[in-house]
């Protein structure tokens, strides 16, 4: 169905406008200059602070904004992904169960499956006519490994991805579409627990039914189902997005691509402001109350977007914001989001990311944007290449 056309960025945007799909940061630079938190009546009302500040408020003080709705999106139709969508104090118990599989320590763990995954993929591409480095790469990649840590069939990241593209691109307008994605992951994972629940393994699933509450209390299944929810589509959809965004950026940016293939080492360092440039997550929060924020009235029941895409190109706070400069010194950027509720699977995704790009630039150095064929961008709350046609240099 088609939307009807913004009239005016400050008092209604919309996040689903083709503009803002595919180029947003103009018009958060606008809103800066001119009205630094909009507003739109659509989705029932939300406001957009643009500025890393006014973001940094909000995600900070959740007695003010509330977890309950992290998603604009049209409906009322609410998904339960504990500890994402839990407000102080509920949020604690699941959030610290959660946090040693993702220390540095366990990611490390994971990098030669992560580097055999990357290899297997890029013996595939090399031997087609034609690449869609998204599609072909960058998609398998965190699917690949959240299946090896949950210990489920990596065959089954088709159905991931479905539910992925169901959850946060057509969920975003359709209901039905929504709630698909919901009962087919809950059936999905439902299973799964009651599997490991008779046979144990060494896998996230059996590791979450096992974890205990402070007060030594066990997680019931809908809570493990929650967090199972949230690690597919937090995990995924995020760091696929982050990898495309990466390389779309080097396949049009051959001067950064050449002198990453030149200085291997610079790459952490790329990644970091790659994060920063092209931060894929968009949150949200409800307003509880009625308030402010930098002397904007806010109603309770409406929904706050918390764009760490746009903090991160705040010039306030970042030299030369829309500027990419792989070699950036200083990048305090909040990719990963700020507040309780910054993201606990930041070490996998660096990680994931850093061998991602390393072995495809070993192994294709040179390689552009196929302008030739369409490339497109998500809608929605996560922000990454869906299609992104790339042309190898003949080797």
């Amino acid at each position: 169905m088609a939307r009807a056309p913004v009239t005016d960025w400050a008092s209604d945007w919309d996040h689903l406008d083709p503009a803002w799909v595919g180029n947003p940061y103009p018009i958060w630079q606008g809103l800066r200059d001119r009205c630094p938190v909009a507003r739109t009546d659509r989705y029932r009302g939300v406001y957009f602070p643009t500025r890393y500040a006014d973001i940094r408020k909000v995600a900070y003080d959740p007695d003010r904004f509330s977890s309950r709705r992290v998603v604009v999106r049209e409906g009322e139709y609410r998904v339960n992904s504990p500890p994402i969508t839990s407000d102080p104090p509920e949020h604690r118990p699941m959030r610290m169960v959660l946090i040693p599989p993702f220390t540095p320590q366990a990611v490390a763990k994971l990098e030669p499956q992560t580097r055999s995954v990357c290899n297997e993929l890029i013996d595939r591409i090399l031997v087609q006519e034609a690449c869609d480095a998204a599609v072909d790469y960058a998609q398998h990649i965190p699917v690949r490994i959240i299946a090896h840590m949950l210990g489920i069939p990596a065959e089954h990241g088709d159905r991931f991805r479905a539910w992925i593209t169901m959850a946060l691109q057509e969920g975003v307008t359709n209901q039905a579409a929504l709630k698909q994605a919901e009962q087919e992951i809950s059936e999905y994972f439902a299973a799964q627990i009651a599997e490991r629940r008779t046979r144990p393994g060494d896998d996230l699933v059996s590791f979450l039914i096992e974890a205990r509450h402070p007060d030594g209390e066990a997680f019931t299944d809908r809570q493990v189902l929650g967090a199972l929810r949230l690690l597919l589509i937090a995990g995924i959809d995020t760091t696929w997005s982050a990898i495309g965004s990466s390389l779309w950026h080097l396949a049009t940016h051959p001067h950064d691509r050449e002198r990453l293939v030149r200085e291997p080492a610079l790459i952490d360092t790329a990644i970091e402001e790659f994060l920063r440039a092209y931060a894929p997550v968009t949150m949200a929060r409800e307003v509880v109350e009625d308030t402010e924020l930098a002397g904007c009235p806010m109603k309770k029941g409406e929904m706050v977007m918390l764009s760490f895409p746009a903090a991160n190109r705040d010039p306030d706070k970042f030299a030369h914001a829309d500027a990419v400069k792989i070699d950036r010194a200083e990048n305090p950027h909040v990719a990963f989001g700020l507040g309780i509720h910054r993201c606990i699977g930041s070490n996998l995704a660096r990680m994931e990311m850093r061998i991602a790009l390393a072995e495809w630039l070993k192994r294709i150095p040179d390689f552009s944007l196929d302008r030739t064929r369409p490339m497109t961008w998500s809608e929605g709350a996560v922000r990454g290449p869906r299609v992104l046609p790339i042309v190898m240099a003949a080797r």
